[in-house]
This record gives structure tokens, sequence and C-alpha cells, in this order.
């Protein structure tokens, strides 16, 4: 059993990840902005913290298996860009401040290349509404995370249209 922490538990893709972490036995501490929307179980630990509390994520992940994070400042966030620019190297210091082994991000499907030279984010067929979310994502892995050296980190680039991911 690994014990990690994951971040965004309650969220489409975090809870997609939440739900694949506990049934394969894993202890899960969820940070989240509302504790009450995670399933209760016996392997879950529910954590309310602002994520841009370095030293709070830091003492959270201590001892940890792996930080993932699902973080998302909300799609209807009108500061969605810039908080996602904003918090996700906040989230990488605090895994490196907590020693953990591994630190997986959630990005998206925007970094990745639909043909040579053009990436998805670029291609002007993304529905506007998602643009500030995706760019900042590709962004972030693009410009921050594929320059980090000290910590063991995947990015992880999910297809565009995830569908329904509940059974």
């Amino acid at each position: 059993m690994k014990n990690v922490v994951l971040i965004g538990a309650t969220g489409f893709v975090g809870s997609a990840i939440l739900n694949e972490l506990i049934n394969r036995g894993h202890k899960v501490t969820a940070i989240v902005r509302d504790v009450e929307k995670l399933p209760k179980h016996a392997n879950i630990i529910g954590i309310k913290e602002d994520i841009t509390n370095i030293e709070a994520i830091a003492a959270l992940a201590k001892g940890k298996d792996a930080v993932i994070s699902a973080y998302n400042p909300g799609w209807a966030n009108p500061r969605q860009y810039e908080e996602t620019l904003e918090n996700y190297p906040r989230i990488v210091e605090a895994a490196k401040k907590a020693n953990v082994k591994r630190l997986l991000i959630v990005g998206g499907a925007g970094s990745l290349f639909v043909k040579p030279g053009l990436r998805l984010m670029d291609s002007g067929t993304l529905p506007e509404a998602w643009l500030p979310g995706v760019k900042s994502l590709g962004e972030f892995y693009l410009n921050t995370l594929i320059k980090e050296q000290n910590i063991d980190w995947i990015f992880l680039s999910p297809a565009a249209n995830l569908g329904n991911l509940q059974p």
C-alpha cells in the first residue's frame, strides 16, 4: 500500500484518481477546498488546506510516497490562467520540501502535438473558454516543470475529452 497526497481530490479528474487509488488499496491524504465532498472511506483523510500555503502542504506530504496534483483553480475562475501559473510552482516547492519520492501532475492534452510542430493548445480547435486552463498548464509544463531537476516528476497529459469517467 502506498501513502499519497492527492491535491484536488473532489474535482472531475481528481475524484477519478481518488477512486482508483482507493480501489487499489492506497492510503490517501486528500487536500481539497470542501472536505464534505469527499467520500467516506477508512483510507481517505480529508484536509481542507490552501495550496498556496507551501509549509502546510509540505508538512502534509512529509513521509508520503508521492504527491499527485489534479489542482485546478476552477474552470469558471476569471483568474484561472494566473492562479495556475502562480500555484503549481508552489505545489512543486512543497513536494520538494517534503522530500517525497515522486510528484505526479495531471496536466492536459493542450501540450500534446497534434502534428509536427503544432501543439493542441495552439491549433485553434479548442473552445475559447478552455484556453486559460489549457494554456496555463501547458506553459507551466513547457516553461517551468521541464527544467525541474530536484524532484522526480511526471506530467500526465490525458486526452482532450475524457468523457464520463463515472461508472
